[in-house]
């Protein structure tokens, strides 16, 4: 009989040891790390440093040569640099929100598991506490005092020993929740703080974005009324011209191979939507049907409002893609398609290029967007054609195509 009291009495012990640990496993979700991290965001907003010392870089230059009225061609140059660089700001800043968005989502989640254990652990902390309150005050000593045998006081220590540290654990975890609690808080805060700080800014860049565009519209018009200034325009850009067949011979050895496996089309795709045939330059030595005066012109200059998406003539890979600088800023922000049938295709003054170098493009696809960068006066595309690097007019390849012309006097059809 005095065994099976032993027995019992273990099994008891035992059992209430067991009751006490096997809410130790609850709550304690681990979440997985979070796909965005302040460190990636931390980058872009170096990338973003960088990009605001080369815009200050800039626009020392421009200070240098503010007073001088002959310099329009070359301020117009450095702001459309400028406005390249805000650009990218932009773009820099949106992905900083972008990732901020994810971030946001992650910390929220985070904080919502970590209130939701924290509660789970203060239930548990609960129950424990009622449960000591029902047992009434137990002394350790009476239970190991009470043990009849060495084994049984063994057995009774080591219960006690792990009731402790359960309700030790108990405690710990339940702080422990609650400083993530805390810390998983102050993270979202943070990061709705810092996405707060980074719309604000990327309002301040796009207002200044519309104040460099308005000033470059002004000094069209000062370069519009000097024909002297117009007249060096056309003659950087044949220079330019000049300056490409070079770049586009070496260019397409760099990539034969990938432009050999783009199929060509026999015939040439109008470059602009079907409404946009009005020219405002003809290829070549051609005298201006008003003004009866002549110029050399390297390509056609087709009018249309700034943003008209401007698509690929033929099929083919991009060669060039790129504000240009030097003797290319003549072009703007310009693209070159090079096609497999030895011939290759240019336009140029973009407001924005939709393509990269070393692209394979097909026919009719969005390439870019009409604008007027570079030296020119107004938005426009000038489109080239070359064959084997000679150019040739571009006209003869839309023979078909219903075209006018728009000068000084007027307009009026020329095919």
């Amino acid at each position: 009989m005095s065994d099976t009291r032993k027995f019992l009495r273990r099994a008891a012990g035992l059992f209430l040891a067991l009751a006490l640990l096997l809410p130790l496993a609850g709550p304690g979700t681990v979440l997985e790390a979070s796909a965005v991290t302040k460190a990636e965001i931390d980058a872009l907003k170096g990338d973003a440093n960088d990009l605001a010392s080369q815009r200050k870089d800039i626009q020392n230059q421009l200070k240098a040569i503010q007073a001088d009225k002959n310099a329009a061609i070359n301020k117009k140059e450095l702001i459309e640099r400028q406005i390249q660089v805000i650009r990218q700001e932009i773009n820099n800043i949106n992905q900083q929100i972008a990732m901020y968005d994810q971030l946001i989502a992650e910390k929220t989640e985070e904080l919502r598991q970590a209130e939701a254990d924290e509660a789970a652990q203060f239930d548990l902390f609960c129950r424990r506490m009622r449960q000591m309150e029902e047992q009434g005050e137990v002394s350790y000593w009476a239970i190991l005092f009470s043990s009849s045998s060495f084994s049984e006081l063994l057995d009774n220590y080591m219960m006690i020993e792990e009731i402790i540290q359960y309700d030790n654990k108990v405690m710990e975890d339940l702080e422990a929740l609650q400083a993530q609690v805390t810390v998983d808080r102050a993270a979202l805060e943070e990061a709705q703080a810092e996405q707060e700080e980074a719309k604000q800014k990327q309002v301040a860049v796009q207002q200044e974005l519309k104040e460099q565009e308005n000033e470059v519209d002004k000094l069209i018009g000062e370069i519009s009324a000097r024909e002297d200034q117009l007249e060096e325009m056309e003659a950087e850009l044949k220079k330019a011209a000049n300056d490409l067949d070079a770049e586009i011979k070496r260019k397409e050895k760099e990539y034969a191979d990938q432009i050999k496996n783009v199929v060509s089309e026999s015939g040439f795709l109008w470059p602009l939507p079907a409404g946009q045939n009005t020219l405002t330059s003809f290829y070549g030595n051609r005298e201006d049907p008003f003004t009866h005066k002549s110029k050399n012109h390297t390509g056609i200059d087709v009018s249309a409002p700034k943003g008209t998406p401007i698509y690929a003539a033929k099929s083919g890979v991009v060669t060039t893609s790129k504000l240009g600088s030097g003797s290319s800023w003549a072009y703007g922000e310009h693209v070159v398609l090079s096609h497999s049938d030895g011939t290759s295709t240019l336009y140029a003054h973009m407001s924005a290029r939709n393509v990269t170098q070393g692209q394979t493009v097909k026919q009719g696809a969005v390439i870019g967007y009409v604008g007027t960068t570079g030296r020119s006066t107004g938005n426009h595309l000038h489109f080239e054609v070359r064959v084997h690097g000679d150019r040739r007019d571009p006209l003869s390849y839309f023979k078909d195509k219903t075209l006018y012309f728009s000068g000084k006097g007027g307009k009026i059809k020329v095919q």
